[in-house]
């Protein structure tokens, strides 16, 4: 079955003294939000950018697809802590994400952590959507 989400934003001005709201989401989890240009290339100064949400975006569905596939392999994680940092540069767009996770799994060691890690980067849907961006790189480490 398949799933749609939604996401309302408002922009007012031009792209560099201009300011913006994401009004609102679907699920009502958040909202609003503000965010400027200088909150995407510049300091954040309280206010979000498209980049710092596509970070929390691929955070989860990497621990939910790395989550799935230990749980497949017999060894379920106790603990997941994931973190995604997006780099955007002016001009070029989004160059890197950069995952990094540190998690338990019971009966698993460091090599085959890595590897289902770096098995979950490959396949999960944040990853395939964001195929154009230059560089996505996890490290992985047992906790």
């Amino acid at each position: 079955m398949a799933a749609e989400r939604t996401a309302q934003v408002t922009w007012s001005g031009g792209l560099l003294d201009g300011t913006g709201t994401i009004d609102r989401v679907g699920s009502g989890a958040f909202g609003p939000l503000d965010v400027t240009w200088e909150s995407r290339s510049e300091e954040s100064n309280g206010r979000t950018s498209p980049e710092e949400l596509i970070a929390a975006a691929h955070a989860a569905c990497f621990s939910m697809a790395f989550s799935g596939a230990l749980a497949k392999a017999g060894t379920p994680p106790e603990r997941l802590e994931t973190s995604a940092t997006v780099t955007f540069v002016p001009g070029e767009g989004i160059t890197k994400s950069a995952l990094t996770v540190r998690g338990s799994a019971q009966g698993m060691d460091e090599e085959a952590f890595r590897q289902a890690a770096e098995a979950a980067k490959e396949n999960c849907p944040v990853s395939k959507a964001l195929a154009g961006v230059p560089e996505i790189t996890v490290d992985a480490s047992l906790l």
